[in-house]
């Protein structure tokens, strides 16, 4: 399965020139803990860093800096982990655990954002499949004289 087919497509996006307060209150609004920094290119928003609520605690909260100052470009890591939409679950599931993110925005084929991936998204997805499986070998039992 293709790892489009279970990203959340309603991503929450900011700029690198907003700042992180912005930031923070876009993610109390929408009850999220990640935004996912972008940049317009032509009619394209390509992904270009990531900030998590973690990040604003330890980044700016813990070091008592002013929030209206700081800019998403000033805090998002300097390398973006992202994975095309065609890639394979499994696959997706190795890279995110090789390159120890637990949020991997998902791409087109023009670099353009799909959507995200969350290790929540592949928890609730294996917990599905463990439990058709369970499900079966429940069933085989019933069945075995």
């Amino acid at each position: 399965m293709p790892i489009s087919e279970i990203c959340t497509r309603e991503v929450i996006i900011a700029r690198c020139d907003e700042t992180v307060l912005e930031a923070a209150k876009l993610m109390r609004e929408r009850n999220v803990g990640t935004v996912v920094v972008v940049e317009e290119r032509g009619s394209v928003r390509v992904p270009v860093g990531i900030v998590t609520d973690r990040d604003l605690v330890v980044e700016i909260i813990a070091s008592e800096v002013d929030p209206t100052f700081i800019r998403m470009g000033d805090i998002m890591p300097a390398e973006l982990v992202s994975v095309k939409g065609s890639c394979g679950v499994y696959e997706g599931i190795q890279y995110m655990r090789s390159k120890g993110v637990r949020r991997l925005p998902v791409i087109d084929e023009d670099g353009g954002l799909l959507g995200i991936v969350t290790l929540d998204d592949l928890l609730g997805l294996l917990a599905e499949e463990f439990s058709a499986l369970a499900k079966l070998v429940e069933r085989e039992r019933k069945n075995t004289p």
